[in-house]
């Protein structure tokens, strides 16, 4: 069979299978391309939605991976609001909501997640909202009055970026962490407490420590009342939750792939059956660098994967292992982060971590093996490369803000 009388079937519309089919026809993939997602909207990127979208300064087509002209130059077979409902591995096929079958000589699964929900009394009222996705951002974006007050259960970053987008519009807004810091599963300790200075400095309310028992609707019809794990009660008009996300990973298991929290995948982004390919917040991967399986639930690592996901789907060389990168805007302050920082890591702080303009160095063995810290741009481009190149550093010459980055 020549490669034009091949079908590639992606499933998942979002950044890593809109990149993947982008990366098919790059590379010169000239058969046909089915591209399945259960949104209408063509491929966008997430980030902005907890951003300039919800605060009503973008439009939801500024989010578009595509314009709609290059879009249609794909010559994709684009199925919108049509989800996959089983995989026939034995006769490559997949079945599609509506009865429609599709053949498949590799299938790309970039299925993503869903948003965990509460699962608290009062959960399902009107008012409390979750946020994934563009018909998410317009109806927290609708429900988000200036005169309005906002609960955020949940203090990672989704929460955080909620919190100082609608502080910007002028809503009262509390934020509810049941862990004893804020995102405490992937910042240290000194980060933590920044991001909890920048907040409470910008007027949110920060509970640590605490989770909310149920929700309730005010006794007067309107508004909710969250009633806390230690009995006391918030008033609040609007609730987001920003707890985590559940792996879209259950198309998988039940074709009998090998799932762990997500689709297991080797560094080609093949699953168990290398005929099926996986990529972006439902993949799970070994890390190199952290020595272990993981998710990556970032934007870089949904369009580096589903680039590496398509290249393996046509028989090419690929070894996905990127150097982990976050970033996240809040109040105008740009954090990022390099690599996967741990406990057992030495850390070394360059500038002053009382401001908004520093870097934290994570060292193992003495070599830079991650970097973050809020409007250090240039600063984390050098740490970056350091990273890279797993040079050795001298501590003393990193934090000393007389000796350029460039220098070392």
């Amino acid at each position: 069979m020549s490669a034009e009388e091949k079908t590639i079937v992606i499933v998942g519309a979002g950044q890593a299978g809109g990149w993947a089919a982008q990366t098919l026809r790059g590379e010169g993939f000239g058969g046909n391309i089915v591209l399945i997602g259960d949104e209408a909207h063509r491929p966008y990127e997430r980030p902005p939605l907890s951003k300039s979208v919800l605060a009503g300064e973008a439009l939801p087509e500024t989010t578009r991976l595509q314009k709609p002209e290059a879009f249609d130059a794909l010559n994709v077979d684009w199925r919108p609001r049509v989800s996959a409902t089983r995989i026939d591995r034995s006769a490559k096929q997949l079945h599609l909501s509506g009865g429609n079958v599709v053949g498949y000589d590799k299938l790309i699964l970039c299925t993503g997640g869903r948003a965990r929900k509460p699962g608290i009394p009062g959960s399902e009222l009107p008012g409390v909202f979750t946020l994934r996705n563009l018909d998410d951002a317009a109806a927290l974006g609708a429900a988000l009055a200036p005169d309005k007050r906002l609960l955020v259960i949940g203090g990672g970053w989704i929460g955080l970026e909620v919190a100082a987008t609608t502080r910007r519009k002028g809503l009262d807004v509390t934020v509810v962490e049941a862990m004893q810091r804020l995102c405490e599963r992937t910042v240290p300790p000194e980060i933590s407490g920044y991001l909890q200075r920048l907040h409470v400095s910008n007027g949110v309310r920060v509970e640590l420590g605490t989770g909310i028992e149920r929700l309730a609707q005010g006794a007067d019809g309107t508004g909710l009342i969250a009633t806390l794990v230690d009995g006391r009660t918030l008033a609040c008009d609007v609730v987001l939750a920003g707890i985590g996300l559940i792996a879209n990973d259950e198309l998988a298991r039940e074709a009998g792939l090998q799932c762990e929290g997500g689709i297991v995948v080797d560094p080609q982004c093949r699953s168990s059956d290398p005929n099926i390919l996986a990529a972006g917040d439902v993949a799970v991967w070994h890390c190199e660098r952290a020595g272990r399986r993981m998710r990556l639930e970032s934007w870089q690592n949904a369009q580096e994967q589903g680039i590496a996901a398509a290249r393996s789907a046509l028989g090419m060389a690929v070894n996905h292992q990127p150097l982990p990168w976050f970033w996240s805007d809040q109040y105008g302050i740009n954090l990022q982060i390099f690599g996967m920082p741990a406990p057992e890591h030495h850390r070394v702080v360059r500038g002053d971590m009382e401001s908004d303009s520093f870097v934290v160095f994570f060292l193992d063995a003495g070599k830079v093996v991650a970097a973050l810290g809020p409007n250090a741009a240039r600063d984390l481009r050098f740490a970056r490369r350091l990273i890279e190149r797993g040079a050795s550093v001298d501590a003393g010459q990193l934090a000393d803000l007389q000796i350029p980055m460039s220098k070392l």
